[in-house]
């Protein structure tokens, strides 16, 4: 029985990383466009380009930590010796150099690279811990749902505070510096709650041998397995379905519903900008969807919560492009509505990758939980790549200019950021997930048999 305080610590560490990825995903584009002054389509390239790259680096993390034996186990030191590093490169992404254009290209380039990098090199290992921390396919779904309970409360706070202290910051000094010290203030408690990670959980899972497969039979073994394949596609579309509607956003609300024509909200002293409350709220949602999922799921099944959450995103996603600017209520309401459904994919979706990880050890009796959650990660990174460019080429397209007064073809395109176009990803992943085959009652069987091998 895994107690409170270790969930509580598993927890931290997505809560760690959502911190950043949701500055990124919602708004480095329009930094590198609006602050660094870089076109949306090379933005949009480039998400492309460092991504895939990035992608590709995730399996070779996944292998490296399978292969890594310590006093701490296979994932764990990896949270301790790489937080400060994430936390660092994160920091330098947000920084502005004075540069030739061609040199803010470069710089954008190799820093958002690193950044990806060594959100890999924490991430994957981090992700991997839901395999080894227990057994018990009841104790990951739990471990699951705390962990991304913990990232979307992470994502809340970073998506309502960083552009009001964005705000406040710009009252003293440039934006460009404002952006920058804001971020560190993100950075310095991401780091501190990857060290609570390390610090609050234990690996407890051995696998059946302790002899490590080579390189090529991992690899192998890993193409053979259709479950594996099947999450890799819904989650990449998952991800095209988040990284639109996130990375359009900003674009939303600053060209179309033209926050700054509304009024302001403020609480505490402190004032909140429109877009970063609805992405605020969003998170909120989401973490009502977390919460929802494990009991939905372990009634009717992880496959049809996933399905039918994905499938009411996908109506009400449609719905939204014809909500007018002024129709700020509804805005915010299907905002709630679809991120419910959002929210309570994602953990089922980490609980099946631990499915994977069971369903490879008893058909070739390896546990590459490394390479596994690497697919996680992978996915994450291909589904915000192709949404990105996505976002970035189709600013571009339909003529885009920054800090402008935008064309009805630019904001018709803006509008299909936010409705269409993520409906697109929410379709295609209910067609990966509809052919899934390790349902509730496979799993079952397949624990039993691995138990009875490890009691051998």
């Amino acid at each position: 029985m895994i107690k409170l305080r270790e969930k509580i610590g598993y927890g931290f560490g997505d809560m760690a990383s959502s911190m950043f990825w949701k500055l990124f995903g919602s708004y480095l584009m329009i930094f590198y466009t609006d602050v660094f002054g870089l076109s949306a389509a090379v933005v949009g390239t480039m998400f492309l380009v460092t991504r895939i790259w990035d992608s590709a680096f995730d399996p070779v993390v996944g292998i490296i930590a399978d292969r890594t034996h310590s006093k701490w186990g296979k994932f764990r030191p990896y949270l301790l010796y790489l937080a400060v590093p994430f936390a660092f490169i994160g920091i330098l992404t947000f920084i502005t150099p004075e540069l030739s254009d061609m040199g803010k290209v470069v710089y954008a380039y190799v820093t958002y690279s690193l950044m990806m990098m060594v959100y890999s090199a924490i991430n994957v290992p981090y992700a991997s811990l839901l395999g080894v921390m227990s057994p018990d396919p009841r104790d990951r779904n739990v471990l699951s749902t705390y962990r991304m309970t913990f990232a979307y409360i992470g994502s809340f706070v970073a998506l309502l505070l960083f552009m009001p202290m964005v705000n406040y910051f710009a009252e003293e000094y440039s934006e460009q510096y404002s952006w920058s010290i804001s971020v560190v203030v993100i950075a310095v408690v991401c780091a501190a709650l990857f060290y609570g990670c390390f610090a609050w959980t234990k690996e407890r899972v051995k696998p059946i041998r302790e002899e490590q497969n080579s390189l090529r039979d991992d690899l192998k073994d890993l193409l053979h397995n259709r479950p594996w394949w099947i999450l890799l596609g819904a989650g990449v579309a998952a991800l095209i379905f988040n990284s639109i509607r996130d990375g359009a956003t900003v674009y939303y609300f600053k060209y179309f519903v033209i926050e700054e024509h509304h009024e302001a909200v403020s609480f505490l002293g402190i004032h909140f900008v429109m877009s970063g409350l609805y992405l605020a709220v969003g998170q909120a949602a989401n973490i009502v969807g977390v919460i929802l999922a494990a009991p939905i799921s372990n009634r009717i099944g992880k496959k049809a919560t996933y399905m039918g959450a994905m499938v009411i995103a996908t109506v009400f996603s449609i719905l939204f492009y014809w909500l007018d600017k002024d129709d700020i209520t509804m805005i915010f309401v299907f905002q709630i509505l679809i991120s419910i459904c959002a929210g309570s994919v994602f953990p089922l979706l980490w609980s099946m990758y631990a499915d994977c990880a069971d369903y490879s050890e008893l058909k070739t009796g390896n546990r590459a939980t490394g390479l596994i959650f690497s697919s996680s990660s992978m996915s994450q990174k291909f589904g915000w790549a192709i949404g990105s460019a996505i976002t970035g080429w189709l600013l571009a397209y339909f003529g885009f200019q920054a800090n402008a007064i935008q064309s009805e073809e630019t904001i018709h395109g803006i509008k299909l950021f936010l409705s269409f176009l993520p409906a697109i990803g929410t379709v295609l992943s209910v067609v990966f997930i509809s052919i899934y085959p390790l349902s509730e009652n496979k799993m079952k069987e397949i624990a039993r048999h691995l138990d009875e091998k490890r009691k051998l």
